[in-house]
């Protein structure tokens, strides 16, 4: 697995937990914020797992949940609400593509290694 990767999806969720430090705290976004910070760290913390040596079935389904909790990612910061505001709007554009990118390359990593 890809140091460089690694880095881009830790990153990712640190931004994504700041995003979520920024949101109004209601009744609706705290469902929402809760899922989302244990999404997008999980899409990380599977792709770290699929290094480990334990067969490459194991790896293709590491990668595999990796990918869900990407996709799981991008339909919380869908839902989060920002009221308006332009600067999380704009900020949850941004997460929206890189969420979006992160998937592709896992799902690109998946079919390479033939599934």
């Amino acid at each position: 697995m890809s140091k460089e990767l690694e880095d881009r999806f830790h990153n990712y969720a640190r931004v994504v937990r700041d995003y979520c430090g920024r949101l109004k705290w209601d009744v609706i976004n705290k469902e929402y914020i809760k899922q989302l910070i244990r999404s997008s760290g999980s899409t990380g913390a599977n792709y770290i797992e699929a290094s480990d040596d334990l067969g490459k079935a194991d790896e293709k389904m590491k990668l595999k949940i990796a990918r869900r909790e990407a996709k799981e990612t991008l339909h919380w910061i869908d839902l989060s609400l920002t009221y308006e505001d332009p600067a999380p709007g704009q900020e949850k554009l941004k997460l929206m593509d890189e969420g979006e990118q992160i998937r592709k390359i896992l799902s690109a990593i998946i079919i390479k290694l033939g599934g």
